[in-house]
C-alpha cells in the first residue's frame, strides 16, 4: 500500500512556483538599450559614478515595465521614479549631516511613510521601495555627487526606459493600421481579452471551471480599465481612435454581466453563444467591422439579455462615440484614509521596523569598521526592503528567494569579474542584466540573481572593488533581521490588513446588493459598483492568499478570510444574476431570494470568526 504523497507547506509551494506566460521580448530589448548604454556615455564623459546612479533609476524602471498600455506605463514608470529621486536627495542630506543614531530614525521614518503608501496598490508599493531604496543608496554609497545631481542623474535613467517604453513599437504593433496599433497597442490587445473572456466563460457555464473563468473575466476587465484610465492630458478621450476604444470597453460591461448570470444558473449554452464575444474580439484587435454576429437562443432572461448585449455592442462598435470606463473614482480623503487606516498602519509598522532594524545594525557594523575600507552598508537595509514588502509574496517566501538568488547571483558575478574586462566588459554585463529583467521576473529568486549581478557589476565601474563575499554576508544578515523582527508581536491586532480589505470588499458589495435591489433604472451606476465589488474583491483574494502561505504563526491571522470572501464573491454573482432577471421580467423569482438569503445568513455566521462586524458586511438586517 503506498502512501499518499505529502503536500509541500504553502510558504515553500510559493517559493518554488514561477510564473507563466509569455515573454515580453519587446520589454527585453528594452532592458537591453536601458543602463548599459547610459552607463557607457557617461564612462566615456568621465562621469562613470554618474552613470551608475542613472543605471539604477533605468534597472528600476525595467522591473516596472510591465505588460499594458503606453498610457499606464507613464504612472507604472513614471510614480515610482520620482519616489526613488525624492529618496535619494533626502538619503544623501541626512547621510552628509546627521549623526548615525538620528539617521536611524530619519530611516526608519521614511519606512513608516512607504509603508502606509503601499497600501494603496501595487504602484503605491513601487513607489514606497523606491523611496526607501533611494534613501538608503543616498545615505550610504560614497559618491562625490551632491543629493540634486544624483536625483537627475537618477531620474534621467528612468526617464530613459519610459521613453523606449513610449516611442519604440511592440511586435503586435506592427500589423495592420501601424499609426492605431503603434499608439493604442496595449489598450487594443487589453480590450479584445475582456471579449475572449467573456466566451471562455460562456464555453465554461455549467462546467466545474466556470468560476474560475469568472474570476479571469474580472482580472481581464482590471486590465483593461487600467490600460484605458491611465493619464493623459484631456480630461476625456481625444481621438476618434481613442473614444472607439471606449465605446467597445463600454459594450462588453453588459456582455460580461449577462455571461455572469448563466454562470450562476449552472446551466450549460448552446456552443455559439460564445462565438459572437469572439468575432468582437478579433474585430477590436484588427480594428475592423464587426460583421453579422450569430444571435444566441433566448429562451433565458441571461440569454436574452446576452443578445440585447450583442446587439448593442455592434451598434456600439459602429457608432464608436466613447463611452464610460466605469472606472474607481477614488478622492485624496479616501486615499489618504487608506493610508493611515488599518492597512497602511500595519505595513507601515512592518516595514518601518524591518527597515529601521537593518539600518542600526549596518551603522553599528559600519561604523565599527567591519567592512574595512569597503563603504556598502547601505546593502543591508536596501534588501530588507524588498524582503518586507507585503505584497512580493509570504515573507519565508521572501527570504528563501532572496538568499538563494543572491547567493547565485554573487558567484555569477565573481566568475564574470575574474575574466571580463574593464570596464567594457562590466558595462555589457550591465546590458545583459538589463534584458534579462523582464524574463527574471517570473520568479524573485531569479529576479534577485539578476539584480545582484547587475548591481556589482555597477559597483565595481563605479571604482570600487569585487564584493561578493560581502554582498552574500548581508544578504543573508537581513534576511535573518527581516525574518525575526517580521514574527514579532506588533501594536494592535495582527490581521488588520486583512480586515480591512474584507471590510472593503464588504461594503461594495453591499453598495451594488442595495443599487440592484432599489430597482434603480441607472444601469451606468450599476456597472460601476459591479466593476468595483469585483476588483476590491479580487484584491482581497490575492492579500488572503498571500497571508494564507506566510509561516503559520502568521498565516493563522487569515483563518477563516477566505471563506468569506468565497461568500462575498458567490453573493456578487448572485446579486449580477438578480440585476439581469430584474430587467427581464421587472421580478426577483424565489431561487434568487432564497439565494440572497442563504448568502447572507452565512456571512453573518462567518463574520465573527473573522473579526468582522456586522456593518462590513452585506447581511440581513
Amino acid at each position: 500500500m503506498t502512501r499518499p504523497a505529502r503536500a509541500l507547506p504553502p510558504w515553500l509551494a510559493h517559493a518554488l512556483r514561477a510564473q507563466r506566460g509569455p515573454v515580453s521580448w519587446s520589454a527585453v530589448v528594452r532592458g537591453a538599450l536601458g543602463g548599459g548604454p547610459l552607463l557607457l556615455a557617461a564612462v566615456l564623459g568621465g562621469r562613470p559614478t554618474l552613470g551608475v546612479v542613472a543605471a539604477i533609476g533605468a534597472m528600476f524602471a525595467g522591473i516596472n515595465d510591465r505588460p499594458g498600455s503606453r498610457r499606464a506605463s507613464v504612472g507604472r514608470i513614471g510614480g515610482p521614479a520620482l519616489a526613488g529621486a525624492a529618496g535619494l536627495v533626502a538619503g544623501t542630506y541626512a547621510g552628509d549631516h546627521v549623526p548615525a543614531v538620528l539617521l536611524t530614525v530619519v530611516l526608519t521614518g521614511l519606512g513608516l511613510v512607504a509603508g502606509g503608501v503601499s497600501a494603496l496598490g501595487p504602484v503605491g508599493s513601487a513607489v514606497g521601495t523606491q523611496l526607501l531604496v533611494g534613501a538608503a543608496v543616498g545615505a550610504g554609497m560614497p559618491l562625490p555627487e551632491p543629493g540634486w545631481q544624483r536625483a537627475l542623474a537618477f531620474l534621467a535613467g528612468a526617464g530613459w526606459l519610459l521613453l523606449l517604453r513610449l516611442a519604440l513599437p511592440t511586435p503586435g504593433s506592427l500589423a495592420g493600421d501601424f499609426r492605431l496599433g503603434f499608439r493604442f497597442d496595449g489598450e487594443r490587445h487589453a480590450v479584445a481579452g475582456v471579449y475572449d473572456a467573456v466566451a471562455a466563460l460562456l464555453d465554461a457555464t455549467g462546467s466545474q471551471t466556470a468560476t474560475a473563468r469568472r474570476a479571469a473575466l474580472t482580472a481581464a476587465l482590471d486590465q483593461a480599465q487600467d490600460a484605458l484610465a491611465g493619464p493623459r492630458l484631456r480630461r476625456y478621450a481625444s481621438s476618434a481612435a481613442e473614444r472607439r476604444l471606449h465605446a467597445q470597453y463600454a459594450a462588453a460591461l453588459p456582455l460580461a454581466e449577462a455571461a455572469t448570470a448563466l454562470a450562476w444558473a449552472e446551466e450549460a449554452v448552446p456552443a455559439r453563444a460564445s462565438e459572437g464575444p469572439r468575432r468582437l474580439a478579433a474585430a477590436v484587435r484588427g480594428n475592423t467591422p464587426t460583421g453579422p454576429l450569430p444571435a444566441p437562443s433566448r429562451s433565458a432572461p441571461a440569454l436574452r439579455a446576452l443578445d440585447d448585449a450583442l446587439l448593442n455592442a455592434a451598434e456600439a462598435f459602429d457608432r464608436a462615440d466613447g463611452g464610460d470606463l466605469h472606472s474607481r473614482k477614488r478622492s485624496r480623503a479616501a486615499r489618504t484614509r487608506t493610508v493611515l487606516g488599518a492597512r497602511g498602519r500595519e505595513y507601515g509598522i512592518r516595514v518601518a521596523l524591518c527597515f529601521g532594524a537593518s539600518a542600526a545594525i549596518a551603522q553599528a557594523l559600519h561604523h565599527a569598521r567591519w567592512y574595512g575600507q569597503h563603504e556598502h552598508w547601505y546593502w543591508l537595509p536596501a534588501t530588507a526592503v524588498f524582503l518586507v514588502k507585503p505584497d512580493l509574496g509570504p515573507l519565508a517566501s521572501r527570504v528563501l528567494s532572496r538568499a538563494a538568488g543572491t547567493v547565485l547571483g554573487a558567484l555569477l558575478f565573481a566568475g564574470f569579474a575574474a575574466v571580463l574586462p574593464r570596464p567594457e566588459g562590466l558595462i555589457a554585463l550591465v546590458a545583459l542584466s538589463g534584458a534579462l529583467i523582464p524574463v527574471a521576473t517570473r520568479h524573485f529568486a531569479a529576479q534577485t540573481a539578476v539584480v545582484t549581478v547587475l548591481v556589482l557589476a555597477l559597483v565595481m565601474v563605479g571604482g570600487e572593488p569585487q564584493a561578493s563575499v560581502g554582498r552574500i554576508a548581508e544578504t543573508l544578515l537581513a534576511c535573518a533581521v527581516v525574518l525575526v523582527v517580521g514574527h514579532l508581536p506588533m501594536p494592535g491586532q495582527r490581521g488588520d490588513a486583512i480586515r480591512a480589505r474584507l471590510a472593503e470588499a464588504g461594503g461594495a458589495a453591499r453598495a451594488y446588493l442595495d443599487h440592484v435591489l432599489g430597482e434603480s433604472g441607472d444601469r451606468a451606476a450599476r456597472w460601476a459598483l459591479r466593476r468595483e465589488a469585483y476588483r476590491t474583491l479580487a484584491e482581497a483574494r490575492t492579500a488572503i492568499a498571500l497571508a494564507s502561505a506566510e509561516l503559520p504563526p502568521l498565516a493563522r491571522h487569515a483563518d477563516g478570510a477566505d471563506e468569506i470572501a468565497t461568500t462575498l464573491e458567490r453573493l456578487v454573482d448572485t446579486t449580477t444574476a438578480c440585476a439581469v432577471q430584474l430587467d427581464d421580467t421587472g421580478g426577483l423569482d424565489p431561487r434568487h431570494v432564497r439565494r440572497l438569503a442563504e448568502l447572507q445568513d452565512e456571512l453573518a455566521l462567518r463574520r465573527d470568526r473573522v473579526g468582522l462586524r456586522p456593518s462590513d458586511l452585506p447581511v440581513a438586517g
